[in-house]
C-alpha cells in the first residue's frame, strides 16, 4: 500500500532525485552526498475516496549518493538506499500501523529491509527541470520508475561553507506492479511520492 517511491521510494521511491536540472551546473563536478537533516521522502495513498492517507521514512535512513557532472548534467548518475523498516505514519492509536505497512501485506520490508533506487537516464527537460529514470526495488521486486525533479538551487553553501544543490522530486508508482496488494481497491493502488533532499560534497 505504501511502496516507495521510494520511494520508494523513493522512492524512496526514493526514490530520490538528482541534480539533473540545468545542462550544466555551476558547482563543481564530483560525488555529493544527501545531507538527511533536510532530507525526506513522503508517500500518499487514496483512502476509500475519502482522504489522502500520507507516511514517510525516517530521514536517518536515507542515503543518497549523486556522482554529479557539472558539465553535462545528463551524463550524472543517483544511487538511493532507503531502509524500508523506517516507515513513519503517525498513527495515532495503540495499533502497531508501522509495522503493519511493513507486514507482508503491504511492503513486505520486514522481510526485505532494503529499497533501492538506482538511476538508468536523466534527461534534462527545463533550465531548471529534469526526468530522472530508474530501477526501484522493493521487496526483491525491481521494475522502473520515472520522477519529475526540480533544481531548487546550486550554489556555495552559506551555513557549509561548501557546494551545494537542492532539489524536489515527484513521482507516482502502482503498488500493484511490486506485489503489493493489500487492501487494494479500497486504498488506490497509485502511489505519489514527493522527495526533498540537499546535496553536499561527500
Amino acid at each position: 500500500m505504501r511502496h516507495f517511491l521510494a520511494a520508494a521510494a523513493a522512492a524512496v521511491t526514493f526514490g530520490l532525485a538528482a541534480p539533473a536540472m540545468a545542462e550544466t551546473l555551476d558547482i563543481p563536478s564530483g560525488t555529493y552526498v544527501n545531507d538527511p537533516t533536510h532530507t525526506s521522502i513522503l508517500w500518499k495513498v487514496s483512502h476509500l475516496g475519502f482522504s489522502t492517507y500520507t507516511g514517510s521514512f525516517a530521514r536517518g535512513g536515507i542515503a543518497a549518493t549523486v556522482e554529479l557532472d557539472a558539465d553535462d548534467v545528463a551524463q550524472s548518475s543517483l544511487n538511493v538506499t532507503v531502509d524500508g523498516q523506517g516507515v513513519t505514519t503517525g498513527h495515532p492509536n495503540e495499533t502497531d500501523f508501522d509495522g503493519e505497512i511493513e507486514s507482508a501485506m503491504f511492503m513486505n520490508t520486514a522481510e526485505y529491509p532494503e529499497i533501492t533506487f538506482v538511476s538508468t537516464g536523466i534527461e534534462v527537460t527545463g533550465e531548471n527541470t529534469a526526468e530522472i529514470t530508474g530501477d526501484l526495488t522493493i521487496a526483491g521486486q525491481t521494475h522502473p520508475v520515472t520522477l519529475q525533479a526540480t533544481l531548487n538551487q546550486a550554489a556555495n553553501h552559506p551555513m557549509a561553507g561548501v557546494p551545494a544543490f537542492g532539489i524536489s522530486a515527484t513521482g507516482t508508482l502502482n503498488r500493484s506492479q511490486w506485489g503489493n496488494e493489500g487492501l487494494l481497491g479500497p486504498v488506490s493502488d497509485a502511489v505519489s511520492i514527493e522527495i526533498q533532499a540537499e546535496f553536499l560534497p561527500q
